[in-house]
């Protein structure tokens, strides 16, 4: 890669003096209380350049929004600990199966982990800009009433039309299996079906990966871990933030996002949101490759971007293991340590993760 790393420009940036203008309008005609700009990462290893871009744009546009138009802002970080952990495939059906860092590693464990790879630049961004910040895993937001009840009122308008939206790709949430120390789901939910039983709860029935079928009862205060597939994880979140009245949220993301936007955007007009409810949105141009591919975890793990000896997320310093051949799978822990290599031949693996809000 170039050792300056550079940002096309934009037909915007002819058009306006500030990156906040993209959102002047919007708060000059229906002020809000106060503004949360939102940013959200897979915690599945360490940040790279792109991913502490993004978040700090979350941060210097709060700071520049509240000088500008007088407001508090904040900024609220989505921990999303429903990443895959480890992938296997049913050696009998064939089917693909994924067990997440939530129920992998548990709570305190993700704890440790946001406190070790996230927390110092967000708290030095704090301490700099005065801009106060909350952290929110994934694990946290699914378990809250409203997001449950957001998802339970779109069910009925779930069923994918002839030729429908990619949004209805998996439908089905893969809800894990609740036996103890297991948490295996379908990771494309073929075999998960879902049926509403009433106006607020529904019931979960999916078969699980040791344990075979299984049902579960969901409601807006019980049933355990939802699950939902990327975009329509992100059509009830920002369905569930949307309203007239508190504060304005702002959807801060990567640029890889901006076509998968207009299909959150479409979904959420065709649920009832008008389209001056659709959610603001900011998206940070990415950092690319000298090939034009966009700088990931994934790119960074499976060898195909150079980086220096020992520099791998996950990996510790230069000089405490030698570095594996790019060719290597790695089996890279969120925590810095030595790499080690994966056994080819295991069945379950190590997803190579991805950069996704």
């Amino acid at each position: 890669m170039t050792t300056h790393p550079v940002s096309p420009n934009t037909v915007l940036a002819n058009a306006l003096h500030h990156a906040e203008d993209v959102l002047t309008p919007r708060i000059l005609a229906a002020p809000p209380e106060r503004i949360v700009l939102v940013v959200g990462t897979q915690i599945n290893g360490a940040p790279h350049i792109g991913t502490s871009l993004v978040q700090s744009l979350a941060f210097a546009m709060a700071a520049r929004l509240r000088d500008r138009f007088g407001l508090p802002t904040e900024v609220l970080f989505s921990a999303l600990d429903n990443a895959p952990y480890e992938l296997t495939t049913d050696p009998t059906s064939g089917h693909r199966y994924q067990r997440a860092y939530a129920q992998a590693l548990g709570e305190q464990a993700l704890n440790d982990l946001v406190t070790a790879l996230y927390q110092p630049l967000f708290t030095a961004l704090s301490r700099r800009l005065g801009i106060p910040h909350h952290i929110e895993t994934y694990t946290q937001q699914q378990a809250g009433e409203h997001y449950r009840r957001t998802w339970l009122r779109l069910l009925p308008a779930s069923t994918p039309p002839a030729g429908g939206s990619p949004l209805h790709r998996h439908p089905s949430p893969p809800r894990p299996c609740p036996r103890p120390a297991c948490g295996w789901a379908e990771k494309h939910a073929e075999r998960t079906r879902v049926r509403l039983t009433g106006p607020e709860s529904a019931v979960v029935s999916a078969v699980c990966l040791h344990h075979g079928p299984y049902e579960a009862a969901i409601t807006p205060t019980a049933g355990g871990y939802l699950d939902l597939a990327t975009l329509y994880r992100n059509l009830v979140k920002e369905l569930a933030l949307a309203g007239p009245q508190g504060p304005l949220h702002v959807m801060v993301k990567g640029g890889d996002w901006v076509f998968g936007s207009h299909l959150v955007d479409e979904a959420l007009q065709a649920v009832g949101l008008a389209r001056a409810q659709l959610p603001a949105r900011l998206f940070c141009p990415q950092v690319v490759t000298d090939t034009g591919a966009k700088l990931s975890k994934s790119l960074i793990r499976e060898g195909r971007a150079p980086l220096p000896g020992g520099a791998a997320p996950g990996c510790s310093t230069p000089g405490s293991g030698p570095a594996p051949s790019p060719s290597t799978p790695i089996s890279c822990s969120p925590w810095p340590r030595p790499c080690s290599p994966t056994p080819a031949t295991s069945s379950a693996r190590t997803r190579p993760p991805r950069s996704v809000a």
